[in-house]
């Protein structure tokens, strides 16, 4: 039922002014039906009516002096507010006309929807609420002293790098054209908090803001932007200062993690402005801020500046949709590639080091487990045929503490140490869980007990000893030890510790995204003005990947596509609404109205305080109408799916384990009602499956053991009903938090000696100097090109002359002695061919012969192959490229190799279950003539 004007003004727009802290009844603040008076039309002598030449505003917003501040111009609830815009408008004017001084800003709203129009400054916009008296004096303040922002100082001293000015400069001119929401894009370590620092400096000195707020999404990242605004900007006052909770109001930089803003707005007894900052900074636009954290944001509808570090290709579609950017086209953008070729160089670069060990690449079997480990292992009482794992089963199915300990070792052996040359730099290991964690750490203080446990520490996000000054990550940053700090997911991005000067990735990575943070970790260069003795130079990081993940990236370049997911709450109404619908469609009215209450006291459940919410209140307002919920037919409930449905992304606090329960309940009831039998039955399973798994040791549990026992029998459910269906939810909803405790999946503990398969680096010479691959090799053709112009055999070889063998083997010697030293068989691994002759290789060099590398040569065959065999299935194909890719990787093949993993994922039988015998016979020629 819809309110008339004066309703709507009584019963919903006096309550949103008192929430601002305007009293309606005291007139030197609000003045209802302000009278305006206007000029007659020329040629009328006099007035009509008693309203002719008079206006009547319905509220004016009074400043402390007594001046107006602000006109509301207000609609029943029934209509539009943009209805009352122009009005609005008109009552400004003639205030301005009437009483002189400023022209008042502008309110127009139907008590669901309220606009605010700074008129002749910008278009109209909707708000959440109202401003207070404050907010509107520090609004005419700011209209009244802001200066051009075109031409406004930037402080250098803050920001000083070209791209840091010219992303500035791109803002402020934004700022000046009106613009209200900015994504800058810029590369780790390129200074994103300071650029943002230096443009709010600009800003508060341009009169444009007087209060900031920046938003992170870790509680490390907060304290890393007090002590930058600390720094840069040490006069204004900031929050939160240590020990505070509660908002403080007097500040002007205020820096807070999205869960403690999102508290804060929906918490009465700490009201915050929805008009209380002039400009809001995101930190790492491209998290946490679309589902509930996205409230922030909506709440607060000011100047809003995103900072992101992901390379604009990769950044979602939603990102710049947030920040109105055309798809691909930030404020501005900086890449990593950019800085590192800058001249000098802003960022680092890195050299990376592949190491992959043999039970990672071949598994765990009997057949990879050394004769000593098989001995010991059946001395403990276990049967070494049951062990079998993949190595893609490390650390989740199974765990080898021998693996563990060999990527410790090769770290330190591999790592680039300090400038005594003993211990590694600052590091940060990436671990896959906590416990993976916990068990490098003790690997680290087992293997070097010389340094009393100070070496590596685990740094998580939920241990209080990390955070604060003396904190873990404190040590980390500012102490000698520790040196090494093993994380998980908390140090992956935004810690900002110059010295870091290797990265190890003990775990694979999925998300393109996250893989191109954590490298960010180490990209910083060192500042010259505050070097630690700890690392006085550095102008390359190392990455020891020891998990793939830049192959892994250079085939995935967006890495694994996640599927959107519907949050829990969303997807329990969604399955209510559809439950609804067939038991109406079916004739069950009493099933219908069971589920319709149970809506309605979810939607009654709805955080009121959600800007989400507040937002939605004229699709709610609608639900209020009692004769809404007589007959639901389809029309009203697509608008329940279309308007409500989607509210209930805001709810955070409900025990989800139990709401997966009713949802796996609700749609085993709604299979029954569609009569679907075959999915009710596996529905059923999974119901009965996790009821089993509820621990009867648990006192709670114990309470409800005989409905436990029952509702694993088939004759309960041959019984059941609705009423049974509310039983299971309401008694055995709230103790599913019980059953995780109890199950998880069980992993395999072994402690076997492994080794390494495989590290890409290149040992030469007579002290086995060691760089990569790439570096090798650019040493061997500088080399080369620098001898052909004296060398009379590289002469002849580049002038296309034939090399006797004796001339050969003369230029062999004269290489082997040089730096770096060169074999044959060196050129063959580092140009993977392993067939080619020393001279080939010269001619190679030279430019005067192409040699295929082995990786080109085995794809070549196998393109041959399968365009040789026009009937080849996508399972044999899949098979072709699982062995091209296993060639290319081992160099060889045994027979007895395609009857073993990784095969045997394709068909249990590996090539038998794939091929027939003639079709295996001719792969098998094909791989003898490349891997023989």
């Amino acid at each position: 039922m819809s309110k008339t004007e004066a309703q709507t003004r009584s019963e919903v727009i006096d309550s949103q002014l008192a929430k601002a802290g305007w009293d309606v009844k005291n007139p030197t603040q609000v003045v209802e039906e302000f009278g305006i008076g206007t000029q007659l039309h020329e040629g009328v002598a006099e007035s009509i009516s008693g309203y002719c030449g008079h206006q009547f505003s319905d509220y004016v917003l009074l400043g402390k002096g007594g001046k107006p501040l602000a006109v509301i111009e207000a609609k029943k609830t029934s209509r539009d507010a943009a209805i009352g815009r122009e009005q609005a408008k008109q009552y400004c004017y003639n205030i301005q006309k009437q009483i002189g001084g400023e022209l008042p800003f502008c309110f127009y709203t139907n008590g669901h929807q309220l606009f605010f129009w700074d008129l002749e400054n910008a278009p109209p916009r909707k708000v959440i609420g109202f401003p207070t008296r404050d907010d509107l004096e520090r609004f005419a303040y700011i209209r009244r002293n802001r200066k051009p922002l075109t031409q406004e100082f930037i402080n250098t001293s803050i920001a000083g790098r070209d791209y840091q000015i010219r992303a500035i400069r791109s803002v402020l001119e934004g700022i000046e054209k009106k613009q209200r929401d900015f994504l800058l894009v810029m590369a780790t370590g390129t200074g994103k908090t300071r650029t943002c620092i230096a443009l709010a400096d600009s800003l508060m000195r341009a009169g444009h803001a007087e209060k900031v707020l920046f938003l992170v999404d870790r509680i490390a990242l907060r304290e890393q932007a007090l002590a930058a605004f600390k720094e840069h900007m040490p006069n204004e006052p900031r929050w939160p200062n240590v020990g505070e909770k509660l908002i403080a109001k007097d500040r002007r930089i205020y820096v807070a993690t999205y869960p403690t803003m999102l508290n804060i707005i929906r918490d009465d007894t700490q009201y915050l402005s929805p008009h209380f900052f002039d400009l809001i900074v995101v930190d790492e636009s491209h998290r946490s801020i679309y589902n509930t954290f996205g409230e922030v944001l909506a709440y607060f509808k000011t100047i809003t500046l995103g900072l992101t570090a992901t390379p604009t290709d990769i950044i979602d579609h939603n990102t710049f949709e947030l920040f109105h950017c055309e798809d691909g086209i930030p404020t501005f953008a900086y890449t990593y590639e950019e800085a590192v070729n800058n001249i000098p160089p802003y960022l680092c670069s890195f050299q990376v080091m592949k190491i992959q060990t043999k039970f990672q690449m071949e598994g765990i079997s009997k057949r990879t487990i050394s004769l000593e480990d098989q001995k010991k292992l059946i001395l403990q009482g276990k049967e070494v045929e049951d062990i079998n794992f993949e190595g893609t089963q490390l650390e989740k199915q199974v765990v080898n503490k021998g693996t563990n300990t060999l990527i410790v070792r090769e770290f330190m052996e591999e790592g680039i140490k300090d400038s005594d040359g003993v211990l590694p730099g600052k590091t940060i290991f990436f671990c896959a869980t906590k416990d993976h964690a916990r068990r490098i750490e003790e690997i680290f203080d087992k293997l070097y007990p010389q340094y009393h446990g100070e070496l590596a520490k685990v740094l998580v996000s939920d241990d209080p000893r990390v955070y604060g000054k003396g904190g873990l990550l404190d040590q980390f940053t500012n102490n000698d030890m520790p040196r090494i700090a093993i994380s998980v997911d908390m140090l992956d991005t935004g810690i900002d510790v110059r010295e870091i000067v290797n990265l190890v990735f003990a775990k694979p990575v999925y998300s393109y995204t996250k893989f191109w943070q954590m490298v960010g970790r180490g990209t910083r260069l060192l500042e010259s003005n505050k070097p630690k003795p700890w690392c006085l130079e550095k102008d390359v990081f190392l990455i020891i990947d020891c998990w793939d993940n830049f192959e892994y990236f250079k085939l995935n370049p967006k890495g694994k596509e996640l599927k959107p997911q519907l949050p829990l709450p969303v997807r329990l109404v969604g399955l209510r609404l559809d439950k609804i619908e067939v038991a109406n469609d079916t004739g069950h009215a009493v099933v219908a109205a069971n589920e319709v209450i149970k809506l309605r006291a979810q939607i009654a459940a709805l955080p009121q305080n959600s800007v989400v919410i507040k937002e939605a209140a004229g699709a709610l307002a609608r639900l209020e109408d009692k004769n809404f919920w007589v007959s639901l037919n389809h029309d009203k409930l697509e608008f329940l799916r279309a308007e409500i449905k989607p509210l209930f992304r805001t709810v955070s606090q409900d025990d989800f384990k139990a709401m997966r329960f009713e949802c796996d309940v609700l749609e085993y009831s709604l299979a029954i009602l569609q009569d679907e039998k075959a999915q009710a039955d596996v529905l059923k399973e999974g119901v009965v499956e996790k009821i089993s798994e509820l621990p009867l040791s648990v006192p709670f549990v114990k309470l409800e053991e005989v409905l436990i026992r029952e509702a694993q029998t088939p004759m309960y459910w041959s019984k059941a009903d609705e009423c049974r269906f509310d039983e299971l939810i309401n008694k055995l909803g709230p103790l599913m938090k019980f059953r995780e405790q109890n199950i998880g999946q069980e992993q395999t503990h072994l402690d076997l000696m492994d080794e390494l398969h495989k590290k890409e680096w290149v040992e030469f010479g007579p002290q086995n100097e060691a760089v990569s691959v790439t570096r090798y090799r650019e040493m061997v053709e500088n080399l080369i090109t620098e001898l052909t112009e004296h060398n009379p055999v590289l002469i002849k070889i580049k002038n296309g002359e034939g090399v006797s063998p004796e001339e050969a083997n003369e230029l062999a010697e004269l290489l082997n002695e040089e730096h770096p030293h060169i074999t044959e068989d060196l050129l063959r691994q580092v140009y993977k061919n392993r067939k080619a002759r020393f001279i080939q290789f010269m001619r190679h060099i030279l430019g005067i012969e192409v040699l295929k590398n082995f990786p080109d040569e085995v794809s070549a065959a196998f393109e041959q192959f399968i365009r040789a065999h026009t009937t080849l299935n996508s399972r044999q194909m899949e098979f072709l490229n699982l062995l091209k890719n296993f060639i290319i990787e081992r160099e060889k093949l045994e027979k007895k190799d395609l009857i073993s993993a990784p095969f045997t994922v394709l068909h249990p039988q590996g090539i038998r279950g794939v091929f027939n015998s003639t079709e295996i016979d001719e792969i098998l020629q094909l791989t003898e003539a490349l891997a023989a």
